[in-house]
Formats: structure tokens, sequence, C-alpha cells
């Protein structure tokens, strides 16, 4: 199990423009922390890196308890902003393809939909539902296949006010169970939570730390 979250002297770039450098910050068991920055200041970006899906050009990602490739294979979850549905599949077919592919069990899922009241829609298709509702399809991925580290990118902006509570309570109870929560947002998380604000490319600022 992920223990804590290390990042150190992180720096990255996209499309040869410099994101951000010198970035660090410590995430432990039982702390959720939000991301903050202008757009297209790498929030999404640093997620990403922590997922191992893109290299970072310096600086050191690390997970103590677990070797960074088990981490990554069994010990996070990722939810972007694009969800890998596919439209033509029924939300019950990607449910249980994703339960499947991340090594989740029946029991688990079956409490996933319960709680997040997916029932009625898992035979439409993912083209019939709304962004609310494919959010809530694609956050039960995190209630299915229980692992210690969420890395969200704004997890709550299709919405509203009542699933907006609801996952703030499936947030606290993840905290609380000795969980992290990495966030990008605008809004502030329903829990409490540190920020850490990334400053926008070109700023002169070389570290953020928290």
């Amino acid at each position: 199990m992920i223990e804590s979250l290390e990042l150190s002297g992180l720096g990255a770039s996209r499309g040869g423009r410099r994101l951000f450098s010198n970035l660090s910050l410590t995430l432990k068991m039982g702390e959720a922390c939000a991301l903050t920055g202008a757009n297209g200041s790498g929030k999404t970006t640093l997620l990403r890196a922590v997922a191992g899906l893109v290299e970072v050009d310096e600086g050191t990602v690390g997970f103590v308890g677990m070797d960074p490739s088990e981490a990554r294979a069994s010990g996070l979850h990722l939810i972007g902003h694009q969800d890998g549905f596919k439209p033509g599949r029924t939300a019950r077919e990607e449910l249980d393809f994703w339960s499947l592919w991340s090594g989740g069990g029946e029991r688990e899922l079956q409490a996933a939909i319960k709680v997040l009241d997916l029932k009625l829609l898992l035979d439409l298709e993912v083209r019939r539902l709304s962004a609310g509702q494919r959010r809530r399809v694609a956050l039960a991925r995190l209630l299915a296949v229980p692992r210690a580290l969420w890395l969200l990118d704004e997890p709550l902006s299709p919405l509203d006010a009542r699933w907006r509570a609801q996952m703030g309570e499936i947030m606290a109870r993840h905290l609380a169970g000795g969980g992290m929560i990495l966030a990008a947002v605008h809004d502030p998380l329903p829990v409490a939570a540190v920020t850490f604000e990334i400053p926008a490319p070109g700023d002169t600022s070389s570290e953020v730390a928290l």
C-alpha cells in the first residue's frame, strides 16, 4: 500500500514550452491536496506524471511503501477529463471492463453502483448519458477497485450540488481510511485539503512546496 507520495524538484515541458520547475510536495495517508493554477500551468501534466503517463524533465516521483511500477499498476487511480468510454457500449459494459481490467470484484462493483445510484443507467449506452451521469460512472472506478491514491482532474465539474455533496462524503471516507487525494481543481474540494498552487507559465517563481 502507498504510505505517502513524495514529489521532489519536478520540472516538465509540453510542446517545447516549459510548464513548471522545481515543484516539491509530500502527501501522506489521510491527506488531500488541491492543485490550483491558471489554465495551462501544468496541473493535468503533473497528475499524469505521477501516474507515469508522461515523463518529467527533472526531479523524482516517489511512493513510500511501494515500488513505483507496482504503485502505478495497482496502488492508484487516475480520473481525468476524458473518461475513456466507448460511446456505443452500455454503462454496465464499461464498468465490467474497467473493474475486470483493474482487478476488481463483483461485490465491490455492486457497492459502487449502489453508492453512486447507477442502477437505472446500466443498460443505457454511454452516448445517451449526460455529462454528470458519465462522470458518476467514471468515479465508480474509485469504489469498485479500492486503491490508496486518487489522482483526480476536475472531478466535480459536471456534477450538480447533490452529487458534489455526495462525493464529499465519499472522499471523506476514503481519507478516514488512510487514503490520499491529489486533485486538480478550480473550485474548492468538498473536504479539508491543503492548496498547492502551480505558477502560471512564465512566472518567475522557481519553487512551489507544500
